[in-house]
């Protein structure tokens, strides 16, 4: 990994840090509702925390690959049942975006 890709990847879980989780994925999975969820906060905070209440490590590490592979977004850091998500929009709104705006 290059060091500018480092230093961003620590940028993202400085802001992160400051960030509580907007979506929790429990038993049911990845549900319409949720699946809206994801999708709404991903476009207008592009860097989201989502609390994975899923079992057991493998349940949440599967859980993490499927919503990133769904959604087009990188995870950037994973801590216990907390995932740290990012995708960048094309026109990020300066309120909302949690990589704009002062957090």
């Amino acid at each position: 990994m290059s060091k500018k890709a480092n230093q961003d990847i620590k940028q993202l879980r400085a802001i992160g840090h400051k960030l509580k989780p907007v979506v929790t994925v429990a038993g049911n999975g990845l549900s319409e509702g949720v699946v809206a969820e994801l999708d709404r906060a991903l476009t207008d905070h592009e860097l989201i925390k989502v609390k994975l209440a899923v079992g057991s490590r493998e349940a949440r590490v599967e859980m993490a690959q499927q919503i990133t592979a769904q959604f087009g977004a990188e995870l950037v850091q994973s801590v216990g049942n907390i995932i740290l998500l990012l995708r960048r929009s094309p026109t990020p709104d300066p309120r909302l975006s949690n990589l704009i705006k002062p957090v």
